[in-house]
């Protein structure tokens, strides 16, 4: 279940109702799958074939088509990032610098953790909402951030997007922020 920190004050909210009217607070989507619809094998594997990315989609595919039907998302795919991945770290630099984009970032984690640190409204500044699987989230459009994983370095997801192409990550610099 997804948690969160709040940075200025290191308070945490815990609790899928907390976790869920906070986030709405700040104009991020939070939803629940459920995360042992996944076969026990692919909920603990992070380097998949194109027939276990397919099975993985295919599992969801209810929650994924009533997601995307609310929010006009048209295209998903999975990504997987391990110490496998090849150039996983210098990957995660790329993800790791605060930027937006011109449509939302979605996220359906399905296995791993991962950390969104999002910048939150001005009382509240930037916060780390820690997923796992079965939690889903969808960052606005514009809406400041970035991704990364914890510390274990596992993570799978669905992504959805509205733009066929994919989203384009633009800096956004902020003097406010600090890792």
């Amino acid at each position: 279940m997804a948690e969160i920190r709040i940075r200025n004050t290191e308070e945490r909210i815990k609790g899928e109702e907390n976790v869920r009217a906070f986030l709405e607070g700040q104009e991020v989507l939070y939803e629940h799958w459920d995360p042992s619809k996944l076969s026990e094998e692919l909920q603990n594997k992070f380097v998949l074939s194109d027939e276990e990315k397919a099975e993985i989609l295919k599992t969801y595919e209810d929650d994924i088509n009533d997601l995307a039907a609310r929010r006009g998302y048209k295209t998903w795919d999975i990504i997987s990032l391990s110490d496998a991945t090849p150039n996983l770290d210098e990957l995660l630099k790329k993800f790791e610098n605060v930027h937006t984009h011109t449509e939302d970032e979605v996220r359906a984690i399905t296995a791993g953790r991962g950390i969104f640190i999002i910048k939150g409204t001005d009382d509240v500044g930037y916060f780390d909402v820690e997923l796992e699987a079965g939690d889903v989230i969808s960052v606005p459009e514009h809406k400041a951030h970035f991704f990364t994983l914890m510390e274990n370095r596992q993570i799978v997801a669905v992504r959805l997007f509205i733009e066929t192409e994919g989203w384009i990550a633009h800096p956004f610099a902020d003097a406010t922020f600090s890792k």
